[in-house]
């Protein structure tokens, strides 16, 4: 016979997995603080390109702001992340290298660009040809963008991003404005690094596993987006949009 404690746990566990089983997750106060929300929505788990649209809460309410843009996303899709979401039940879990956007709902952290400085109201990183975020993750700074003139060139080693794209990557324009969407920010190893919202080469060019859009959708959003309104970033197939908005208390579609 199971002493009171365990019974009581096992009688809580069993109550979590159903309700999980149901999709029924409570909305996290993670995010219920946030007045701004951007919203991207694909097809399915396998498609490489999506719908953003941008909301501001007033009140209880989320009022869409400005129209719908197009995006594309990773080339194999997204993946269920490591953000401020509860852990998906269904479908893939990002991996570092796996070509999937993160799938959940993610703090949006500092822009950057090209030019030493920018008018967006989030902090802003003018970037230099000696940044890299860094995606090895066997490195001490694994999912952080460095400088490596101070933490060191062997810091850095083996990292494929740098961000001064235009000059390492004959005049790539991706990283000329974006920001970062805080996918995994603890670094836990192997779960997928440097996630950003960027621009994009062309509407059906997919990523690595970033969100890119066009230079207009980037500086509305740039122009646009307040961190004392404590914005977030949600990427969600449209199936598990729809099964999650009610209990995560999402805009509606």
């Amino acid at each position: 016979m199971p002493s009171p404690r365990t019974l009581t746990r096992l009688l809580g566990l069993a109550a979590f997995f159903l309700t999980a089983s149901a999709g029924a997750f409570e909305a996290p106060s993670a995010w219920s603080v946030s007045r701004q929300m951007i919203v991207v929505t694909t097809d399915g788990w396998d498609v490489d390109h999506g719908s953003l649209r941008a909301y501001v809460r007033e009140g209880s309410q989320w009022k869409q702001e400005g129209p719908a843009t197009d995006v594309t996303i990773g080339k194999h899709g997204s993946a269920w992340g490591v953000g401020l979401n509860p852990a998906g039940h269904d479908g893939p879990v990002k991996k570092e290298g796996d070509g999937r956007s993160p799938a959940g709902v993610f703090r949006i952290g500092e822009a950057f660009g090209y030019a030493e400085k920018n008018p967006t109201a989030l902090p802003y990183r003018g970037l230099t040809a000696s940044d890299y975020c860094v995606d090895v993750d066997s490195s001490a700074y694994y999912n952080q963008v460095v400088d490596a003139k101070k933490v060191g060139e062997k810091a850095v080693a083996g990292a494929t991003e740098p961000m001064r794209r235009d000059i390492h990557f004959d005049g790539d324009h991706a990283y000329r404005i974006g920001f970062v969407i805080e996918h995994n920010p603890d670094g836990r190893k192997g779960a997928g690094s440097c996630i950003f919202a960027h621009l994009w080469k062309s509407p059906t060019s997919p990523t690595a596993g970033c969100t890119a859009m066009s230079d207009g959708a980037m500086e509305r959003l740039l122009a646009w987006l307040d961190p004392k309104k404590k914005p977030v970033f949600v990427l969600l197939p449209k199936a598990e949009y729809a099964r999650l908005r009610d209990a995560w208390n999402l805009p509606a579609p």
